[in-house]
């Protein structure tokens, strides 16, 4: 069971509920030490004087605004602290939007919201029930950790949601952002109908359980590898090609014909539950496609049964920028760790 990070009560009208607040969302990124190259001595950051040089105690830090280069207006930390909108004791709940309405560039993190207490799960229940049926989300603002949030509360999944979400001003304008966006680009009903198709073809299932952060797998097997010794190669796969607007329609014509033949897209679904099919697939370079078509020809004696032979020998994992990790065992001694001398084999 979790441990609420908030505590307080939601309110609508002249209906309130206690709740609790919980994290709904966790990172599993790899982390890493800084250690100075060939030893295991730790790299640490200090706060230091850019002037003299010196170590700059934590206690004697203070904030400064920068006016001008160089000039700055100086603010104490009681100073922040007296203007801090402190901590919510509720979450008023001001009115209610359709979620239709609200872009999903606008919400930032997700947490959990629950009854604090069994007594309160009918009125619980009830909020969750008519938001479900109403489609909308009620907005409040709420002060958590020194920090004032708009947030928006929705139903899903049988509980309740509560999402912070960026103001306005915080958004940026998408034309002044990106460059070369298109404003008036003629397109024959013709290739919007195919581009529909292709897309409708493509369409797979929604299953969050099948998309999994390959990246991270690969750090952490590239871990493992180098502590078992095992040699790591690095090769590159060819770069996709843009679509040039001429070939348009024919890119098209040929993406309808690959995913009827049962290629990427619709065949997805089924491919995404054998093994390794959580890593997207890479381009084989033409040759190798030709050798993947004809391998039944080959003959256990010939080129290309001699070619499969040392291609089995390497374990190759796909990444998502067309490159892949291979790994092979070689007849050597694993890569030595690096031990920190000042710890004793009790400390360790």
């Amino acid at each position: 069971m979790g441990r609420p990070m908030w505590t307080g009560v939601l309110t609508f009208g002249l209906v309130s509920v206690p709740v609790a607040l919980y994290t709904a969302t966790q990172s599993h990124d790899v982390h890493f030490h800084q250690l100075q190259r060939g030893t295991s001595d730790r790299v640490r950051n200090k706060r230091v004087n850019e002037r003299t040089g010196k170590e700059v105690d934590y206690a004697d830090i203070v904030k400064g605004y920068e006016v001008t280069e160089g000039e700055y207006v100086v603010v104490e930390p009681d100073e922040l602290e007296q203007i801090s909108p402190g901590r919510s004791r509720t979450i008023d709940i001001a009115g209610f939007v359709d979620l239709a309405d609200v872009d999903p560039i606008f919400f930032d993190k997700t947490y959990y919201l629950g009854p604090r207490g069994r007594e309160y799960q009918k009125v619980y229940a009830l909020l969750v029930e008519a938001l479900e049926h109403a489609g909308k989300a009620g907005l409040a603002m709420f002060a958590m950790r020194g920090k004032e949030y708009l947030t928006a509360v929705r139903s899903e999944g049988g509980l309740l949601e509560l999402h912070t979400m960026h103001f306005a001003d915080e958004v940026r304008d998408p034309h002044s952002e990106v460059g070369d966006l298109p404003e008036k680009v003629k397109l024959s009903p013709q290739e919007v109908k195919t581009a529909e198709q292709l897309i409708g073809m493509l369409a797979i299932e929604w299953k969050p359980d099948e998309w999994h952060d390959t990246y991270e797998e690969q750090v952490k097997k590239l871990v493992q590898d180098k502590l078992a010794g095992r040699e790591i190669a690095v090769s590159t796969g060819p770069a996709p090609e843009a679509t040039n607007v001429i070939d348009l329609m024919d890119a098209l014509r040929r993406s309808l014909e690959t995913a009827r033949k049962g290629g990427p897209g619709r065949g997805a679904q089924e491919d995404a539950r054998r093994p390794g099919a959580d890593r997207p697939r890479q381009p084989l370079p033409q040759a190798n496609r030709r050798q993947e078509e004809h391998r039944h020809q080959s003959q256990p004696g010939g080129e290309d049964h001699q070619t499969r032979q040392r291609h089995r020998q390497t374990a190759a994992v796909p990444t998502h920028q067309g490159r892949a990790l291979s790994a092979r065992r070689r007849p050597r001694h694993p890569a030595p760790l690096h031990h920190d001398p000042r710890r004793t084999p009790a400390s360790r």
